[in-house]
This record gives C-alpha cells, sequence and structure tokens, in this order.
C-alpha cells in the first residue's frame, strides 16, 4: 500500500465547526455552524387563517389559558401573562389583525411561561398555529 492510500484511510482530526465569541457586547442575528449547516432570515408573517386554522388556533388559546390556571402558582406573574393572552385573543379577534401586536404578545408570553415546561410547549403551538406553520 502506498503512502498515499494509507493517508487516505488513516482518520483524519476532527474539525471544530464551533463558534467563539470573547469579551464586549455582542449582537449576533441568525447563524448557523457545523457542517451544510444554513440559516435563514426574513419577517416573520402572519397569513389569514381559514376557518379550520382559526378553530385550532382557538382551541390552542383555551388550552394555553387551562395551563396558565393549573400552573399559575409557577409563575412570577400570571397575571401579565392573562393580560397578554387578553391582548392576542383581542388582535385574533380583529379583521385584519395587525403583525406587530401578535408577535409582540407572542414574544411576552413566551417569555412570561418559561419557568414551566407545559405552558412554553402549548405556547409554541399556539405561536405556530398563529403564524400558519406545522404544528410541532
Amino acid at each position: 500500500m502506498s503512502s498515499d492510500d494509507r493517508s487516505r484511510h488513516e482518520p483524519q482530526p476532527p474539525v471544530n465547526n464551533g463558534l467563539v465569541i470573547n469579551g464586549g457586547t455582542h449582537y449576533v442575528g441568525n447563524q448557523a455552524v457545523g457542517q451544510n449547516a444554513r440559516a435563514f432570515s426574513g419577517a416573520v408573517s402572519f397569513p389569514p387563517q381559514d376557518a379550520g386554522q382559526a378553530a385550532r388556533t382557538a382551541e390552542l388559546l383555551a388550552q394555553v389559558e387551562r395551563l396558565l390556571e393549573e400552573h399559575r402558582a409557577a409563575l412570577a406573574d400570571p397575571d401579565a401573562v392573562g393580560r397578554e393572552l387578553g391582548r392576542l385573543r383581542e388582535e385574533l379577534d380583529e379583521a385584519e389583525p395587525q403583525p406587530t401586536v401578535l408577535r409582540r404578545a407572542l414574544g411576552r408570553i413566551t417569555e412570561f411561561v418559561q419557568p414551566v415546561g407545559p405552558l412554553v410547549t402549548a405556547v409554541g403551538q399556539l405561536a405556530a398555529s398563529v403564524q400558519g406553520l406545522p404544528l410541532p
């Protein structure tokens, strides 16, 4: 076996596809790290919902509200979650919901429910439904 053949069959050292950021303040947008990684950026859209999607969204809103009552004691500010859910519900009831209002309400709800796993999951499903995405 020639030295060229041996070098092709010998294990190669691993490639570090990691990301290191040191010191200071950094603002990082979408990023992808690793072989064949891709990052996409763009505006979050909220397409109009058909009757089936609207019904699913309403069902998920009700589920989040039930879970909120069930896990109320585990949240730092359950009333704030309730207020944001109310804003979200009101905006969804509008003829033309404003994407910025929907985005802000969903973002705040997501932040508020972080300590409670079942609520995080339910809010993620609600956000996907509002955005017209397939549910996780």
